[in-house]
Parts: structure tokens; C-alpha cells; sequence
């Protein structure tokens, strides 16, 4: 079995990030797969050592100073598992909460819990508006398609962005990227929700999640036509 953990579902759920933990659960019981979901709120405990497949999503800034302290208490058990192989979704306030800090438009820095290599600075405008990436999956180019609304600019480094900017804006509106990834863990501006529209990347988030349960990681195929149609409307619509 599986085990999905969403975190603080309760305060970050900006613009329906829960249905990238509805579109995952749903594409795995379509397949027969069983899965778990644990829903982990401020105070209450969570072995990431035993989850599989861990969403993290966006909320407004106050929603992500609630949740910041507890998650910075959970950073050692989360690094720890994320080293060891923990599939991680990170979505808006979620992938920027996993870098290093925050600046302000003070030049205030507010830390982050420092896994990943990146780090976020308040930008002089929002960037709002559908996006169109082309992202490796599996060896494929994949186009992807979501929506994007931070006022955030995330820059990356030396990690891998989870796709190349085709329309939009991405992390920061410069470098023509959008999102990162490290090991197993994905990260993005893309709400919509993300997953549900992009089939082939819930179903990679999937093969990872049972690798690293050691459960057999070939999936059956499903009909994904509704999906592309979907991701072909929005591609057509912005890419001339």
C-alpha cells in the first residue's frame, strides 16, 4: 500500500492544490493500487520515513507563517527522508518554504528550511497568468500546462528545473525556467491543480512513490485523452 501525506491540508489549499492529491490517489485505485492518505495539520505527528508520496502545497502569506514554525520543527526527519528517496510534490508558498530564505522588500531575510539550494526574493509585480513548460519526463519532452499567481522570483542555481518555460512567467520571469527538482522531490509555481491535467507527470510521481515502497512499478495504461485535451486547449491557445 501506498501512503500519501498531505500536509497542512487545512491552511494550504490555494486555488485547489487539493486535487493534485485527488488526481494521484484517483490514478492509483483506477489501477488497483491501494493507497493511504494521511492528513497532517499543525501539532500533530507524521513518520516520513513510512510515507511514500508527501504534497505540499500554497497558501497566503498568513497561512504560511502559521504553518512555518511547525514544519521548520519536522526539518530533520523530512531531509532526512527526502535523502533516503521520499517522492515530494511542493507547490507556490510549499516550494519556496524548502529553500533557503526569503527577502523581503525590506532586505529582511525569513528562513526557509534550507533543503534545497534555491532561494526566493519579493518581486516589484505578481506574475499571474496561464504557463506553458516543456519538461523531461522519463527521457520525453512533455508540454505541461498550469497557472501561476506569486509575486515571489525563485532562483535555482545549479539544480535541475522541473521544465523550460514555453509561455509565462516560471520561477522568476529572467531565466526561462519554471520549477526544480532533486531527487525525488518536484517542485513548482503550477497551480490549476498541477497534477490533474498532466497525466505523465502524476504517473511518474506514481512509479517513484512505488520504487520506493518496492512494489512493482509498472502501471497500466489509462485513457488520458480528457488530460491532453485539456493541456492541447491552453498550448494552442498561448503558442502561436
Amino acid at each position: 500500500m501506498l501512503k500519501v501525506c498531505h500536509l497542512y491540508p487545512d491552511l494550504l489549499n490555494l486555488y485547489g492544490d487539493r486535487g493534485n492529491i485527488i488526481a494521484f490517489v484517483q490514478r492509483c485505485r483506477w489501477r488497483g493500487i491501494p493507497v493511504e492518505v494521511l492528513e497532517v495539520n499543525i501539532g500533530e505527528q507524521v513518520d516520513f520515513a513510512d510515507v511514500d508520496f508527501l504534497f505540499l502545497g500554497g497558501g497566503s502569506d498568513r497561512e504560511q507563517n502559521l504553518m512555518a514554525a511547525d514544519l521548520l520543527k519536522r526539518k530533520a526527519s523530512l531531509q532526512q527522508a527526502i535523502e533516503e528517496g521520499l517522492v515530494v510534490l511542493a507547490i507556490c508558498g510549499g516550494y519556496q518554504m524548502l529553500g533557503q530564505y526569503y527577502l523581503t522588500h525590506e532586505g529582511k531575510q525569513i528562513p526557509g528550511l534550507g533543503i534545497l539550494n534555491l532561494y526566493t526574493r519579493a518581486g516589484q509585480q505578481r506574475l499571474i497568468g496561464n504557463v506553458i513548460i516543456e519538461a523531461n519526463i522519463n527521457g520525453q519532452p512533455v508540454k505541461m500546462a498550469g497557472f501561476e499567481n506569486h509575486s515571489g522570483q525563485t532562483f535555482i542555481g545549479d539544480l535541475e528545473p522541473l521544465g523550460k518555460v514555453l509561455s509565462g512567467f516560471g520561477n522568476n520571469g529572467q531565466d526561462g525556467y519554471e520549477g526544480a527538482r532533486y531527487k525525488n522531490v518536484f517542485c513548482s509555481y503550477l497551480h490549476g491543480p498541477l497534477l490533474p491535467k498532466n497525466s505523465k507527470l502524476t504517473d511518474l510521481l506514481i512509479s517513484l512513490a512505488l520504487q520506493r515502497r518496492g512494489m512493482d512499478i509498472t502501471l497500466t495504461p489509462l485513457n488520458d485523452d480528457l488530460e491532453n485535451s485539456a493541456v492541447e486547449v491552453i498550448v494552442k491557445r498561448y503558442l502561436k
